[in-house]
């Protein structure tokens, strides 16, 4: 409690006024006391009148003391009572304190409102229902979440039906104009209805896996994730696709280089971004990852060979829905169609989820332009 200023500021005021009053009682007292005896007018003229003069004022100076004495021990005693009082008030600031870091940490049975009559208690019970408003809120936004991850949920199962039965209804027709042999355009605006239909069930399927992730229904398993693994299976979906793009892939991976996550959402989330490095990067390019671990993290960096992004894209990369300058200047095709601007912001959220940070920054050689761009993820071993 000494520690601060406010209290030693007064607890220092009450001993100077205590000392002062204590001084100026002994003189006023003292004073007064030889005034009453008449010691202020008496005339020394002879050693027995000087001897009787200094014997009248004994008492006045006894008088005096005692009063100065008494006025000493009030004025500590008042002290001492303000210093408990104030300690008692810190004391219940204390326990507010503690009561209200329990309900950052997410209690919420916390009965602030269990304090004696006072300022304090005033202030207790307004917190409070500060406190059971801010519950109420997170509640309502809480049911809003699961409201809409069950409205997608619904959505997209829905939509598979229909989905399924274009896929089946299109690939019956495909082959039956491939047997005929004089549809060959037919045959490849069919196939690319196929590969749209097929982004349909992708989009539908990431928008799913965004709003669980925000409804927070998605539970993560925490363990231990193997770099070097994650870096295979998030490559081997995309293998063909790499091939088509004809884009090389390299990975460095540092020996034993691991970090504390769950696999299969760390692996949908670097699938996503080695997707979207392999779709900006021209015929003949490479995309490569390197892994290493120092005692901080575990950190993954991803660079290609492509364009690099806009600097005015680099803030809303992560953004849902955002598509690039870019972007929205590039022609749709078979292999690297258009994005709709999801796949990002889902890895985004999925590293997020983990404790992780995901960035996004722009490859410059020592001319200062731009060779590529790199994705940095880092899952931080402890958070401070």
């Amino acid at each position: 409690m000494l520690r601060n200023r406010e209290v030693r500021r007064a607890l220092i005021a009450c001993l100077l006024v205590t000392a002062l009053g204590t001084v100026a009682t002994y003189l006023v007292t003292r004073s007064i006391m030889l005034d009453a005896l008449g010691g202020a007018h008496i005339v020394t003229a002879s050693i027995n009148e000087a001897a009787s003069m200094v014997a009248s004022e004994a008492p006045a100076a006894n008088a005096a003391l005692f009063a100065a004495i008494c006025t000493l021990v009030t004025g500590l005693i008042v002290t001492v009572i303000f210093m408990i009082l104030t300690s008692r008030r810190y004391r219940a600031l204390a326990k507010m304190a503690a009561n209200l870091d329990r309900v950052l940490a997410g209690e919420r049975d916390i009965r602030l409102r269990d304090m004696s009559e006072g300022e304090l208690a005033i202030l207790s019970s307004e917190i409070d229902k500060v406190i059971a408003r801010l519950n109420l809120t997170v509640d309502e936004l809480q049911a809003e979440k699961l409201a809409l991850s069950d409205a997608l949920a619904d959505i997209s199962h829905q939509l598979k039906t229909p989905l399924t039965s274009i896929a089946i209804s299109t690939e019956l027709i495909r082959d039956r104009l491939s047997a005929r042999g004089d549809s060959e355009d037919l045959v490849d605006r069919l196939r690319l209805i196929q590969t749209l239909q097929a982004r349909v069930e992708d989009l539908v399927a990431a928008l799913l896996k965004l709003a669980r992730i925000d409804a927070g229904v998605i539970k993560l398993v925490c363990g231990a994730v193997d770099a070097r693994e994650l870096v295979r299976k998030s490559f081997e979906p995309l293998a063909i696709a790499f091939d088509i793009a004809d884009v090389r892939f390299s990975a460095d991976v540092q020996d034993g280089a691991s970090y504390e996550g769950d696999l299969t959402w760390s692996v949908e989330a670097l699938e996503n971004i080695l997707k979207n490095c392999m779709e900006h990067t021209p015929a003949g390019g490479c995309v490569s990852v390197h892994v290493t671990e120092d005692v901080l993290a575990c950190r993954i960096r991803i660079e290609d060979t492509g364009p690099g992004i806009a600097e005015s894209d680099l803030p809303h990369i992560f953004e849902r829905f955002y598509r690039g300058s870019r972007d929205a200047n590039a022609a749709p095709s078979e292999v690297n169609p258009a994005g709709v601007g999801i796949g990002l912001a889902l890895s985004k959220s999925l590293v997020t989820a983990q404790g992780g940070t995901l960035t996004a920054e722009n490859l410059r050689d020592e001319n200062g332009s731009v060779t590529g761009a790199a994705f940095n993820l880092v899952f931080f071993k402890a958070v401070v």
